[in-house]
């Protein structure tokens, strides 16, 4: 019998500074890989740019309007019969104050909380390359 490829998704997340810190959200509970902290973002609709895709994706999660800056870094991770690949890029402006509209809890971040929190499986196999981004 034939394996079943995988359905890979295509995600963008933002990487969202403030001074030495990340900003983060709690997944919920009810949702694919529940309960873990993780950089904001989302699917990427079809005929959607990854840039507008985080614009519309930070609007709807944190209510804020973003600039977004160069792709940081992209990685491709299998969850068993899905997989995902996602693109972290920069945003190097945003205006509103972050709220947490979909995800159950915001927390500012910096290296030595970041590698103690639990992530995304996706997020943990390029944690030491966005923790190497900060100052």
């Amino acid at each position: 019998m034939k394996k079943k490829r995988p359905t890979w998704i295509p995600v963008v997340a933002g990487l969202i500074r403030r001074k030495d810190q990340f900003l983060l959200g709690f997944r919920p509970n009810e949702e694919p890989v529940p309960s873990v902290w993780e950089f904001p973002g989302g699917k990427i609709e079809p005929g959607e740019s990854p840039e507008d895709a985080l614009i519309r994706e930070l609007d709807e999660e944190l209510g804020i309007t973003v600039e977004v800056g160069p792709l940081r870094l992209s990685v491709t991770h299998n969850y068993g019969d899905v997989g995902v690949i996602i693109l972290f890029y920069d945003v190097i402006y945003w205006q509103g104050e972050p709220r947490a509209i979909y995800h159950e809890d915001l927390k500012w971040a910096g290296k030595k909380e970041l590698k103690s929190l639990p992530l995304p499986e996706a997020n943990k196999k390029v944690l030491h390359r966005i923790i190497a981004t900060l100052p």
